[in-house]
């Protein structure tokens, strides 16, 4: 089983005016009549999940309870960040609390302001990631960039493993513009979207 794990506590600052600091871009309706977070709930459908657990802020608390049941999320965890400290803490935070509440299960990390339109190559995806991520292993998702881009972290592919699999030679986050055209030439993959862990040994 799965533990999605959402990260919804941005506030979403390049996307201003339009995105604000009490009402950022991950509860926006930006693709259709659904907010990002409900678009990033409802690629889940059809994965075999446990609960979401949502980790959000103290501001933004209500507006994710309510964006959860207007989607028909009854059955989730919203855990607050008692101060933003960016990704790895608040994944931490949330390890914590679901290997409380549901033992030591693979987690998925997701960013609730996602735009992924193939579903069906996301799902398949994330099955090869829980296959992999068996003796602890990390498994991190990638796509391959068509410009220089500052504002992402770039993964240096190293040895093939399986098909579309590979181990991790270095990883990069926010380079700046010269280091990240240099990346581009190398064929580095640009951002993080998800990884997939058994938590106990991260912890």
């Amino acid at each position: 089983m799965i533990i999605p794990i959402i990260m919804a506590g941005g506030s979403g600052t390049r996307l201003w005016p339009l995105s604000r600091s009490l009402y950022p871009k991950q509860f926006l309706s930006l693709i259709n009549e659904n907010s990002l977070l409900q678009e990033t709930l409802k690629r889940l459908d059809g994965l075999n999940c446990l609960p979401p657990v949502i980790v959000s802020n103290n501001e933004h608390r209500f507006i994710v309870a309510e964006q959860l049941r207007q989607f028909g999320v009854d059955d989730f965890q919203i855990i607050l960040e008692p101060v933003g400290r960016n990704t790895a803490p608040a994944v931490a935070l949330a390890a914590l609390k679901s290997l409380e509440l549901h033992g030591d299960h693979h987690m998925l990390v997701l960013a609730a302001d996602h735009a992924i339109q193939d579903i069906e190559a996301f799902h398949a995806a994330v099955l090869a990631a829980e296959q992999e991520s068996v003796d602890n292993k990390l498994v991190t998702f990638g796509i391959v960039p068509t410009k220089p881009e500052t504002g992402y972290g770039y993964i240096k592919k190293g040895e093939q493993v399986k098909n579309s699999v590979f181990k991790v030679n270095s990883f990069v986050e926010k380079p700046d513009l010269e280091t990240a055209k240099n990346y581009l030439e190398q064929n580095a993959i640009c951002g993080i979207v998800v990884c997939s862990c058994s938590r106990r040994a991260y912890i």
